[in-house]
């Protein structure tokens, strides 16, 4: 999976629609392979981002969980140690 899209359920506050459209932007580009569209493609392009938001959206909204939401704070601090660690690991 792409390093860049992060998860986004179960988050205490809720994903905001900036991070859903992130999200989708990088499947988007995952999946057609283009960082960035060419005119003939752009609207298609556009159409996806849109479609993967919508969709997405949908998905956080209707799943369930009986697990406590994740503190977004926390999460982000477990993620700055994993990286460090990878990239201490990587310059070794």
């Amino acid at each position: 999976m792409c390093r860049n899209i992060r998860p986004l359920f179960n988050f205490d506050p809720p994903a905001t629609e900036e991070e859903v459209r992130a999200a989708a932007l990088q499947f988007v580009r995952k999946v057609s392979g283009f960082q960035k569209p060419s005119a003939a493609n752009e609207a298609a392009f556009a159409r996806a981002v849109d479609e993967v938001s919508i969709s997405v959206t949908a998905l956080v909204n209707t799943l369930e969980t009986s697990a406590p939401a994740k503190n977004r704070e926390v999460e982000a601090e477990k993620a700055r140690a994993r990286a460090a660690k990878r990239y201490r690991a990587a310059a070794a």
